[in-house]
């Protein structure tokens, strides 16, 4: 008997409707109705407010910090497996918790490897994120995941901008491979940063490897927090010769001092996708949809076609 292909359902988490919005208007069709029930204490329920029987659903939302973004997520996979779902993919624009990805000193969790085991446990049959922390965290799933990579909406901007001596920069030893990848796309040359930390989001000592004299530099990142790192890079590149300093990152997190450090530094322009809702506007922030992405791939997985040429790096 011939395969037959069901609609395909999108629902938004709260936090990331806006985008849940845009990816639906991409992918051909509108969100999907939830009501989110909310209690004195805090306590919420969500519930679908249409059938889900038998369907392909596709579940938006960034699991970033504080604890609420990832539980409604978890919440709204619950609810579509009891509603007898077909298929609950979690679409993740940002897989939160993932700096928590080994054991970096004795009596810690790995929170990444938790997270993965609670989605899968609430009923996610496939993942769909972006730009992990550690490539290595698709490993903590027993189900589907696909790692799309930003740089895919990336490249064709830095192209556009078209800028002389073009040197991309890894703010970090850990950001080199990411670095290494885009100046080989871009045909660059690649700087890094080495950092020591004092303690999470404190750096100590930062020094740089490589030259940027009369260079225009890319700094690369997956994601921006306080911004301390990134800028503090980017004034030292500034006071050794370059002519620019811009950043790529693809998840602006923005926490704490991350707005005024931005607007402190010689930073040029933040370059960043809408996984994550910014807080506050700023004139330094340049903000790349991720929606078309998105939309293109859960298409594809939807019609059980290739993927493939969506990961370019």
């Amino acid at each position: 008997m011939p395969i037959v292909i069901t609609e395909a359902k999108i629902f938004a988490c709260s936090q990331s409707m806006v985008l849940g919005k845009k990816i639906a208007k991409a992918f051909g069709t509108k969100l999907g109705n939830v009501i989110t029930s909310k209690y004195s204490d805090g306590e919420f329920q969500p519930s679908y407010e249409e059938s889900i029987r038998g369907t392909r659903i596709f579940i938006i939302g960034s699991t970033n910090p504080g604890p609420e973004n990832l539980m409604e997520m978890l919440l709204m996979i619950d609810a579509a497996k009891r509603a007898s779902a077909r298929h609950i993919t979690a679409v993740l624009p940002y897989f939160g918790w993932a700096r928590q990805d080994r054991k970096d000193k004795p009596r810690v969790p790995i929170a990444a490897k938790l997270v993965a085991k609670m989605l899968e446990v609430a009923g996610a049959t496939r993942i769909i994120t972006m730009d992990l922390h550690a490539d290595q965290i698709q490993g903590f799933f027993e189900k589907p995941v696909d790692h799309l990579f930003a740089s895919t909406i990336f490249l064709p901007y830095l192209r556009k901008l078209n800028l002389d001596n073009l040197t991309i920069a890894s703010p970090d030893m850990g950001g080199s491979k990411r670095a290494y990848a885009y100046s080989k796309a871009l045909e660059s040359d690649v700087v890094i940063c080495y950092k020591q930390r004092a303690k999470a989001n404190v750096i100590m000592h930062m020094e740089l490897i490589g030259d940027v004299t009369g260079k225009n530099v890319v700094l690369v990142d997956d994601m921006v927090d306080t911004a301390g790192t990134l800028t503090r890079a980017a004034d030292l590149m500034m006071e050794r010769g370059a002519l620019s300093v811009r950043a790529i990152c693809t998840h602006p997190i923005l926490s704490g001092n991350a707005y005024e450090n931005l607007e402190k530094s010689k930073l040029e322009e933040l370059i960043v996708t809408d996984s994550i809702p910014l807080s506050q506007t700023s004139d330094k922030i340049r903000v790349l949809s991720c929606a078309e992405l998105f939309a293109d791939v859960m298409h594809r997985v939807h019609e059980n076609s290739s993927i493939s040429s969506k990961f370019i790096m």
